[in-house]
């Protein structure tokens, strides 16, 4: 599988470096009775190096790793060194103001929850 890099300019002194790649972690998405779970795998970052925004109904997961340091002359990689990228656009029935996150061993669980009017109720009949 091949991931897909991104670009992305940087500007401002508070950026260490002009340009930077992304590539797209995997992810799984699950569908519950009370909402959605996304598993992204992003083997190499912290919580500290995440930053999940949400702009209206998009959803922005980014992750940097830090950079891993020398153990020795480097004679071959198959491992990608680029920080994390992946931009989803939500369903309008999730409840965007109950959005939460978990980070463990590499992989990012963000819990989408339905909001309240449109879950199926019950109706009694009086």
């Amino acid at each position: 599988m091949k991931a897909t890099i991104q670009k992305e300019q940087r500007v401002g002194p508070e950026h260490q470096r002009p340009e930077t790649e992304f590539v797209s972690p995997e992810v799984n998405i699950f569908e519950t009775k009370d909402g959605y779970m996304l598993e992204a795998e992003m083997p190499g970052v912290k919580k500290e190096g995440l930053e999940i925004t949400l702009d209206g109904n998009e959803l922005t997961i980014v992750g940097r790793r830090e950079p891993e340091p020398p153990c020795g002359d480097l004679l071959f990689r198959e491992r990608n060194v680029a920080d994390y990228r992946r931009t989803f656009e939500l369903d309008p029935a999730i409840d965007t103001t109950r959005v939460s996150a978990k980070m463990d061993q590499g992989v990012l669980t963000l819990t989408l929850p339905k909001s309240e009017r449109v879950k199926p109720r019950r109706i009694t009949v009086d």
